[in-house]
């Protein structure tokens, strides 16, 4: 006997069709399987697809699974946006929180109303984690794979950070070196098996737009993504990395880091994300991140599996 399950493709973190970060969201996946997840997630080739489920316990309120055409991930940022703009559109939700069970955890997620009938998400990430920063010879080869030189890096230390999915923080010195970035990708890959982390975000801080503190484009290659437009896991741990290293001065984040961080530019899918660090007033480190964004329906169709 066929099941007929909905399918929405969403672009994360813009309100404009067609750009932003495509997700996949199967809003009432209880029934699939593994296989069948991942073979969804294949054919829709986005970079993540996220699966809801009805909770498995009174301490959460849904449970997400997430894959990319290749393998299971354990949370997305963009995803977990675009899984909850589903659910808010489909039941007309009021302002709200939920706890959302995912392979980092259970995680608050902010359902927010805003103009026109639309919703703005805000998703929790864990609390955030530094390092271990590389080794000379792992930075060393690091670098050779991005094609980038020590005069193409900016301040701060090259560095692994997490909030939930774990990302190497780069600093660049512009945007023109930024938006120059042709890796190897195979040779990223081959680094993420070494180092135990699959992502790579590179940052710049100089030649912001108005109202934009970061410039960003993110690469994991391991996990089956080549370039990825507009990454939450990514930014929000940026955001805690900033405060962490004092990238800015102290005086802009004393009572919290509140910032949007753009990506997508170099691959024509532009996006923002609203960054929020709250700080410990004591040692003025990054106690807390959420990230938020917008979103909206590309296109809506059914499976029958």
């Amino acid at each position: 006997m066929e099941t007929t399950y909905r399918v929405y493709q969403i672009d994360a973190f813009t309100r404009t069709r067609f750009t932003g970060n495509p997700a996949g969201v199967v809003p009432h996946a209880d029934g699939l399987s593994d296989v069948q997840m991942q073979a969804i997630a294949r054919e829709l080739n986005n970079s993540e697809t996220a699966f809801v489920f009805r909770p498995q316990a009174n301490d959460h309120d849904v449970h997400v699974r997430f894959f990319t055409p290749t393998t299971e991930v354990p949370i997305c940022g963009h995803a977990t946006i675009a899984a909850h703009y589903v659910r808010a559109i489909e039941e007309q939700m009021d302002t709200r929180s939920v706890r959302q069970l995912t392979g980092a955890g259970i995680l608050q997620v902010d359902i927010e109303p805003v103009e026109g009938s639309d919703f703005r998400i805000w998703m929790h990430q864990r609390l955030p984690a530094f390092g271990p920063s590389l080794s000379d010879v792992e930075r060393n080869t690091l670098m050779a794979a991005l094609r980038i030189t020590e005069h193409d890096l900016g301040n701060g230390p090259i560095e692994i950070v997490s909030t939930g999915h774990s990302k190497v923080m780069i600093p660049l010195r512009d945007r023109s070196v930024l938006n120059d970035l042709r890796p190897d990708l195979a040779a990223l890959a081959s680094i993420s098996r070494d180092i135990g982390c699959n992502g790579y975000h590179l940052f710049t801080l100089a030649d912001p737009d108005p109202g934009i503190l970061a410039h960003a484009r993110m690469f994991a290659p391991a996990i089956g993504i080549a370039e990825d437009p507009v990454t939450g896991n990514a930014n929000g741990p940026l955001g805690a990395y900033i405060v962490q290293h004092r990238l800015i001065p102290p005086a802009q984040f004393r009572s919290g880091l509140s910032c949007w961080i753009r990506q997508g530019e170099a691959i024509g899918r532009p996006g923002v994300v609203k960054v929020e660090v709250a700080v410990d007033p004591a040692l003025f480190t990054p106690s807390a991140v959420r990230i938020g964004g917008d979103a909206v329906i590309a296109f809506r169709t059914e499976i029958r599996l």
